[in-house]
């Protein structure tokens, strides 16, 4: 028999825990107890858990112990146990972070603070590469207003004096393919200046099965698989270097380096039984390299006692080449769902920002924030292809601006409130060069910003928090002057059209309200419940047309572009509780608990009819996780099962999309030989399932069924962990 949760078995427990608890903080045992003085421990997670109580604006903010916690391999696994993230893609193999079930563009990822340049993979910094994560449900003037899901603040490693050297090696396992990694940690320090730094090197490979079901009512089936695996071979490396002259005057660099070359060959089959029976094979290699350099600096310098300038720059780029192949096993049967195709692109990025800000401290409790940032982008893509209708070039030249001034005011009020008001002017200017001509795109965007915490008591661990802010997101370079991509392997259908860009989008802005209300556990811990509103306007979609192809005479394929379509709603609601078993419950095991369930909901208006949601946005996500540090042994245990149901999502009035649902389960166990040495290891993605996606195309008198079935497999990691 299988079991598969629902909203309510999911919050029945985290109810019951979460007013356990609470009844626990009101009718604690009375027990004769003695005055020894007053005690202190502290940890990183108290210190994480007061960072985000003193916020005035709403973050949690996940710090080295955490991270640590599960040994992940990526970024995206620390971050899918969340409140409210979740991944796109197969369970167990990563993929976009999305906040509150938004595609990947409605989420602000920044680096050290600086927004992270366009086509930046975060999936190339690794866990010990990272001393905190801030996620910020709401967008501030000082962060930046292109967060209408939210932001992710991801801070680099940060050394403290007498921080031993940390080692790392190990390998994971995942469908018979070996991943071996390492990585090293190493600080110093001497009177005028501090350096750490971090090296990584990993080798990745897993394997990739896909099948595909694909029928219209004109009589056509189609059955195809794809089988491949992937081999990647990587480097990254960051530092932080920071030089210290006149009291309150610092300067920081923190260059960071990936490099990564991969190949992922593979073979695809397609049989079509109806209206006729044929069928074709053909193989296919797929070769990568990615380079990226990147240099943040930070100028700190006190004005006065109450005033302080701070200087920031980031300057670098990527290069990406990327080289497709698809050989028919036939070429004298070729056919139009499987053409030959030889793709070889160029890709090259730099970018350069610089900014300013001054803060100063004035009576009355203010803290005045105000600054600017000027970035500059500037790429280059060249792209050789041989394929079916292949025409003209995809090669183009672009360039942007972006500007920004904002201003904040953090003012404690009363004793009780306290508020954050602030607002920022933001502009970007896009231009290129295509095959087609010049285009340009030109968009300025003004959001104001406020936010208020309001304690009932000054002293108390209670507090409710309130945000009402404007926030939005702008169309990125290729999806602005994209050229016609046309379908590699199958046939051009309205479920797989060929794809291009639209220079002419607006960027989309919402308005958005957020509450929540925190209660922060004597004991350490939290419990919180959040709500919030966006109404989107300009909403961006995918709209899927039948036209002309340019300079091919009387010929027409399927097209899909992006179109700014009408407004769209979506509201959902965050629960969380974090604390140690027995804070509730006397005697009980010293286990940490930790769980989360949020709830959402969206429309589109000018869609009608059932499902017409934001598009990826799920019903609802789950967590649920335990560690257990053993009294008798040096061991610790631990888990987490992360669950997200399946949903269908209306594109239009014609086609319906469907997701399967995503159950995640990971274990990990910790044994510490001594104080310096200790053996990790995790098991993630137990139990792996198939994750499937389809589409129904219904309108003009044709319907298609698409849908696709991809494989997942357990990953196995050991990693011995040395401190030197």
């Amino acid at each position: 028999m299988s079991f598969t949760p629902t909203a309510s078995t999911l919050l029945v427990p985290f109810a019951l825990t979460t007013f356990a608890a609470l009844a626990q903080q009101t009718t604690a045992p009375s027990t004769a107890t003695s005055d020894m003085g007053r005690i202190e421990i502290t940890s990183g997670r108290d210190n994480d858990t007061q960072q985000r109580r003193e916020s005035t604006a709403s973050k949690i903010v996940i710090g080295r112990e955490e991270i640590e916690r599960q040994g992940d391999a990526n970024l995206g696994e620390i971050l899918k146990r969340m409140p409210g993230i979740t991944l796109g893609g197969a369970p167990g193999r990563g993929g976009g972070i999305r906040m509150r079930g938004m595609s990947q563009g409605y989420t602000q990822i920044l680096l050290d603070g600086e927004r992270v340049p366009p086509g930046f993979s975060v999936e190339s910094l690794t866990p010990e590469m990272i001393e905190r994560v801030e996620i910020y449900r709401a967008p501030t003037a000082e962060t930046g207003a292109q967060a209408i899901a939210g932001t992710i603040n991801i801070i680099t490693r940060e050394g403290r004096k007498g921080m031993p050297t940390e080692l790392k090696v190990g390998s994971s396992f995942q469908g018979g393919y070996a991943s071996p990694s390492a990585s090293l940690v190493k600080y110093h320090d001497a009177e005028k200046w501090t350096a750490n730094y971090t090296l990584s090197v990993n080798r990745f490979a897993a394997p990739d099965h896909s099948e595909n079901d694909f029928t219209r009512n004109d009589g056509t089936a189609r059955y195809r698989v794809s089988d491949s695996h992937y081999d990647r071979e990587g480097m990254n490396a960051t530092a932080r270097l920071q030089f210290k002259g006149d009291p309150g005057e610092t300067f920081t660099l923190m260059p960071f380096v990936a490099l990564s070359q991969g190949k992922s060959p593979g073979a695809i089959q397609i049989d079509q039984t109806l209206p006729s029976a044929v069928s074709t094979s053909a193989t296919t290699e797929n070769k990568n390299h990615f380079a990226v350099g990147r240099l943040n600096g930070q100028w700190r310098r006190k004005l006065s006692a109450d005033s302080n300038m701070e200087w920031k720059f980031n300057v670098g780029g990527w290069n990406s080449h990327n080289e497709y192949a698809q050989t028919l096993d036939d070429p004298s049967h070729p056919t139009s769902f499987l053409p030959k195709v030889l793709d070889n692109s160029h890709i090259q990025d730099r970018s350069a920002n610089v900014g300013g800000k001054y803060t100063n401290v004035m009576g009355g409790g203010h803290q005045w924030v105000s600054g600017t940032e000027v970035e500059a982008v500037r790429r280059t893509q060249e792209v050789v292809g041989t394929y079916q209708l292949s025409q003209g070039s995809a090669d183009y030249q672009a360039s942007s601006t972006r500007y920004a001034l904002y201003s904040q005011d953090e003012w404690q009020l009363t004793p009780n409130w306290a508020t954050h008001l602030g607002a920022r002017h933001e502009g970007l200017m896009t231009a290129g060069s295509t095959a087609d001509g010049d285009v340009s795109n030109r968009s300025s965007v003004f959001t104001p910003l406020l936010h208020a915490m309001w304690r009932p008591n000054p002293d108390s661990r209670d507090q409710v928090r309130m945000s009402l802010t404007r926030s939005f997101k702008t169309p990125t370079m290729p999806t602005l002057l994209a050229r016609r991509t046309y379908t590699r392997d199958a046939e051009n259908s309205r479920t797989n059209p060929d794809v291009s860009g639209n220079p002419n989008l607006k960027p989309e802005i919402a308005t958005g309200l957020d509450v929540a209300i925190e209660r922060y556990l004597p004991q350490g811990g939290v419990l919180s419940a959040s709500a919030f509103h966006r109404r989107v306007q300009n909403l961006i979609r995918n709209v899927t047309t039948y036209e002309p192809v340019p300079g091919i005479p009387n010929t027409s394929r399927w097209l899909s572009s992006p179109q700014n379509i009408s407004e769209a709603i979506t509201e959902g609601i965050e629960l969380e509780a974090k604390f140690r078993m027995d804070q509730w419950i006397d005697k009980a095991p010293h286990v940490d608990l930790r769980s989360n369930v949020s709830f959402y909901r969206s429309r589109v208006l000018s869609i009608d009819g059932a499902n017409n949601r934001l598009d990826q946005q799920p019903d609802m996500t789950a967590n649920l996780g335990a560690d257990y540090r053993l009294s008798v042994v040096p061991l610790t245990l631990g888990g987490n099962v992360n669950y997200n149901p399946g949903y269908s999502t209306r594109l239009s009035a014609e086609q319906l999309v469907t997701v399967s649902q995503k159950r995640v389960m990971d274990v990990y166990g910790l044994w510490r030989v001594d104080g310096s040495t200790a053996w990790r290891l995790t098991l993630s993605n137990l139990d792996p399932r198939n994750y499937n996606t389809g589409s129904v195309y219904t309108g003009g008198g044709v319907v298609e069924n698409s849908n696709t079935q991809n494989r997942s497999w357990t990953n196995a990691q050991i990693l011995l962990e040395k401190k030197l």
